[in-house]
């Protein structure tokens, strides 16, 4: 009896902290199909995430480019995503407030939302889709920038999943 306490305590331990994220858009490691970049209608992918922590207040979700010559390049900036949400949906608008009180930040474009991949024309470029689940909502306003979400959920993260996916043009 004392063993199956035991597994079943690792067991659901560890579960607790599987913060999972996948895309039907693309496999992770693989590339991204053209529509979801600047090439073609530079539509956000469908995402998808299961095992949010309990004791989570909000997701953020950023997508950057590490490859970007410059600096990593932000693509999207999200925060303030119910805990209890389980994804997104293709083609997120780029509005900076969602319906559901999820807010879109500033990208490294400029712009509002999603911003596909649109690396310079040599060798693939990849994209890291990153969820964090903290435990707190973010006090930031709508032109938030990536790094100010990140300074934000500093000391807050309870878990964190990746997906990535490249690009070649």
């Amino acid at each position: 009896m004392r063993y199956v306490l035991i597994f079943l305590m690792l067991l659901f331990s560890s579960r607790a902290w599987a913060l999972e994220i996948k895309s039907n858009a693309f496999q992770n490691g693989s590339v991204i199909p053209a529509q979801y970049t600047c090439d073609a209608d530079d539509i956000s992918p469908a995402l998808s995430w299961s095992d949010v922590p309990s004791g989570s207040a909000s997701l953020v979700l950023i997508c950057d480019d590490p490859d970007s010559p410059s600096k990593p390049w932000s693509h999207w900036v999200m925060f303030n995503i119910p805990p209890d949400k389980t994804g997104l949906p293709q083609d997120v608008p780029k509005i900076a407030k969602l319906q559901d009180g999820t807010i879109q930040g500033i990208n490294d474009f400029g712009k509002v939302g999603y911003s596909g991949p649109c690396p310079p024309p040599y060798g693939p470029h990849r994209y890291f889709f990153t969820l964090y689940a903290v435990d707190t909502t973010l006090n930031l306003d709508e032109n938030s920038t990536k790094q100010e979400v990140l300074e934000a959920i500093k000391g807050h993260i309870i878990a964190e999943a990746v997906i990535f996916g490249t690009y070649k043009r």
